[in-house]
């Protein structure tokens, strides 16, 4: 049969049916096109970089008479958010990491005081929601590149089996420290089961043995020598006696992390543009000792090694910074630089008084204190798609809110376990004044609490509950009161007790910290228990007489 000859108008038709179906085809492309750009910007990439023991008064957007030159950091504070009134919440390293990934107090955990050691058991349950868990399972890529300071379980041969566990138990700097692992096995336990895709890091601060990288399970390279500095040797550069891997140089491990996550960024760029994120936890070995900056910091400061340290550190943010600009995903992507704890006494507060410079920016102690300069950090938010540049909050802030500010970054629902002692600051992030967050626990490397609400600061101890004088048995000595109330507002170096004139407040405030261990929360929702059971209040809480 002689197939019809289509007719003028069925021509038309024809035309007009195709036209339709490349505009409908067109219109499905580009609508496509758009939904992933949407959901590009939707989620962005995030970095959070984790400093080492850096005070609020080291870098330039906080610290209002910081000598030590930052400029990398001030063009980050320029084009971002900069938190003033910022905290950790412990005042030394393991507990601080515990409760930026969980979004949860660290004294809730069984780590009722002090920080973990090199050979120490893993910390965070894998079953415990971590920020790694929350990103993962929106879509992100997550890695860990850096010092991990949480525990992981090395494979230990027969007889020292137990050792991890008695450091956990007991975190004197002098104990055993040469357990005898077998670096030839896996090591368990660590990063990947708490959300992370892969990792690549040291076990602890870069003074605690073993040395060497253990990326995602295996250890890159076997020990071939012992090392220590003492401090005798180099107060600054010291640290303790142990194996060190053969690809692991002390001197070389700050601008290798960087040299990692900067290559981290550009192998996911071209997938972070087709909208598959990733999200960066660079948790930094620096300025904590050793203290060794490499040439050409090396006496750039014209102060000390401390203060050349974290030139050092400002520097690499810059190349961290350009290689985000050189990989195309600048705009769209969140870095969040923050540190895990106050100041070290082994920066040398004298030598660095004597330029002018305070580490703790004007407020009283440094690391390990419950007082202020324990754990008021730097806190800086940059996102140049979203957040306008040059800002600076007064909003009370804690390192467990990241937790639920990248939560609600990803839409992801509230649920009673995982980040119960987080507050979203996207709000802050759009120019609020405030978060949800009404009320701060801080927590010192001696188990000691403080509680703030407004101005008001409570501290559950009678001294430093750290290092800094007075200590809790000197205090016990003076015969000081059992408890220390300060307005912040009137008195930022904390030094008028006003516990015998404001009974009520110290009531009030001792309620309030009850409430919240009691509930195993700070935030809303169902009471949910304590890993252990939690203890606070001095054995007398009897006020003094006016």
């Amino acid at each position: 049969m002689t197939p019809a000859i289509p007719s003028f108008n069925d021509l038309k038709i024809m035309k007009t049916q195709s036209t339709g179906l490349v505009f409908c085809l067109l219109a499905t492309f580009f609508l496509s096109a758009t939904l992933l750009q949407a959901q590009t910007e939707s989620l962005p990439n995030v970095i959070v970089v984790l400093a080492d023991d850096l005070g609020y008064g080291d870098v330039q957007p906080t610290g209002v008479n910081c000598k030590i030159k930052t400029p990398n950091l001030m063009t980050m504070a320029g084009e971002g958010l900069t938190f003033t009134d910022a905290h950790t919440p412990s005042a030394v390293c393991t507990p601080t990491r515990y409760g930026l990934l969980t979004g949860r107090y660290n004294w809730r955990s069984r780590l009722a005081r002090g920080v973990l050691r090199g050979y120490s058991k893993h910390l965070i349950p894998a079953e415990r929601a971590t920020v790694g868990h929350l990103m993962r399972k929106a879509g992100y890529n997550t890695q860990m590149i850096g010092k991990w300071h949480l525990g992981w379980d090395w494979a230990m041969l027969p007889e020292d089996s137990a050792d991890g566990q008695a450091q956990e138990a007991n975190p004197n700097p002098k104990q055993k420290r040469n357990a005898n692992v077998d670096f030839t096995k896996p090591v368990l336990n660590g990063p990947d089961i708490n959300g992370f895709d892969g990792y690549y890091g040291h076990c602890g601060s870069l003074d605690m043995a073993p040395y060497v990288w253990v990326d995602t399970g295996e250890v890159t390279a076997q020990p071939n020598r012992t090392e220590e500095v003492t401090n005798a040797e180099d107060p600054y550069g010291w640290y303790r006696k142990g194996p060190v891997g053969a690809d692991f140089v002390i001197d070389e491990v700050l601008p290798h992390l960087f040299q990692k996550s900067i290559s981290h960024i550009k192998d996911r760029a071209p997938l972070a543009k087709q909208g598959k994120p990733f999200f960066l936890y660079l948790p930094l070995p620096a300025p904590h000792t050793p203290i060794v900056p490499v040439a050409p910091f090396k006496d750039a400061s014209g102060m000390n090694p401390y203060a050349d340290f974290v030139m050092q550190v400002d520097h690499h943010m810059g190349e961290l910074f350009a290689s985000l600009k050189e990989a195309g995903i600048d705009d769209n992507t969140i870095v969040i630089f923050t540190s895990d704890n106050g100041c070290s006494p082994q920066a040398n507060f004298e030598v660095l008084e004597k330029f002018g410079h305070d580490p703790s920016g004007g407020f009283r102690g440094h690391k390990a204190d419950i007082f202020e300069g324990g754990h008021r950090v730097p806190f800086m938010v940059r996102w140049p798609s979203k957040i306008k540049g040059g800002q600076k909050t007064n909003a009370l802030t804690c390192l467990t809110d990241v937790y639920s500010t990248l939560r609600e970054l990803t839409g992801q629902p509230k649920e009673d376990d995982g980040g119960e002692d987080s507050f979203s600051l996207m709000s802050v992030f759009k120019g609020a004044a405030e978060s949800e967050r009404k009320s701060l626990v801080s927590h010192s490397i001696g188990g000691q609490f403080s509680i703030r609400e407004g101005d008001w600061k409570l501290c559950v101890c009678a001294g430093s509950g750290g290092w800094s004088s007075p200590n809790e048995n000197e205090a016990k000595k003076q015969g000081l009161p059992r408890m220390q109330l300060f307005n912040l507002k009137a008195d930022r170096q904390e030094e008028s007790n006003l516990v015998a004139e404001y009974p009520e407040r110290v009531e009030a405030l001792l309620g309030l910290l009850g409430e919240q261990v009691k509930d195993g929360r700070c935030t809303p929702g169902n009471p949910v228990p304590n890993d252990r059971k939690v203890k606070f209040r001095p054995a007398s809480t009897a006020m003094p007489a006016k």
